[in-house]
């Protein structure tokens, strides 16, 4: 698929996404939210085992693969697909903010659930209280909030920063995924932005609706107002900034304006060909 086709099908993408009704952003966000905390588990228990946090990044990128593959909606991915819909006029504002809504509260309710589940799983319902994975995720929950605050505003910036740069690579890897029409070759492409982003500890906020409830759930000292004000709320919007800036918009002004040129070049010679 070249870089043109790719760009009509992000338009595509976010144009279906727009216009998909509230129970199916609910029901395809909360499926996310789960698989994104399968694959947060799955990436902490291969770092305990081993060692190697590299080990998890390699790992972690299956549930992304997953969320992609069926059609399910990630709040991330259309921070970048559905503002190129709006700008190719083939949806509206209210369309991409509603999508945007119902699809978080998907991913919050889908995270809570698998949060219980998974605590149910790893304690064996309140009787274990040393698992390694667990104390992991306290530390993770913990670092990803009180970390920074520690740092005063400073902390924001930072918290924001590391957001946007998540998300440049999270979106890179759902427009990854229409260069080929293969499966095995939607898999590799996806892969390594995810593997990226995450290797190198960037803020998800997806995630992150994981990892701080169930850290929270397990004992860490995080309250709901650490939470979202030092953590959820700036990352959202470093993901939203990232991922609309550094591929939605960049891709879509580049290849958009090679397409007008090219279409200026057919017109060109077209007349030229038709004069007597």
């Amino acid at each position: 698929m070249s870089p043109n086709q790719v760009i009509e099908s992000m338009i595509q993408s976010g144009e279906e996404k727009a216009k998909l009704p509230i129970k199916d952003l609910l029901i395809r966000g909360a499926l996310s939210g789960a698989l994104l905390g399968f694959g947060t588990t799955l990436a902490y228990t291969a770092e305990v085992q081993t060692g190697k946090g590299i080990v998890g990044a390699i790992l972690f990128p299956a549930a992304f693969v997953i969320i992609i593959l069926l059609g399910l909606e990630l709040v991330t991915g259309s921070f970048a697909l559905i503002p190129v819909a709006v700008l190719g006029k083939k949806a509206t504002i209210s369309q991409m903010m509603k999508n945007w809504l119902w699809v978080i509260a998907g991913h919050i309710l889908g995270s809570l659930i698998y949060a219980i589940l998974y605590i149910i799983a790893i304690t064996q319902l309140g009787h274990v209280n040393n698992n390694p994975v667990a104390a992991k995720i306290i530390a993770v929950a913990e670092a990803k909030t009180l970390g920074y605050k520690s740092l005063g505003s400073d902390g924001l910036i930072v918290v924001f920063v590391k957001a946007m740069l998540c998300n440049w690579m999270v979106t890179l890897g759902a427009v990854m995924a229409m260069t080929t029409k293969t499966v095995g070759g939607k898999i590799a492409a996806m892969w390594l932005p995810i593997l990226i982003f995450f290797a190198q500890g960037f803020e998800h906020a997806v995630v992150n609706m994981f990892v701080i409830p169930a850290g929270m759930m397990l004992g860490a000292h995080v309250t709901v107002a650490d939470w979202w004000l030092w953590n959820q709320l700036p990352v959202l919007f470093g993901n939203l900034v990232g991922g609309f800036l550094f591929t939605g918009l960049a891709l879509y002004v580049t290849h958009r304006q090679v397409d007008s040129m090219r279409v200026l070049e057919v017109r060109k010679s077209t007349r030229t060909a038709t004069r007597p």
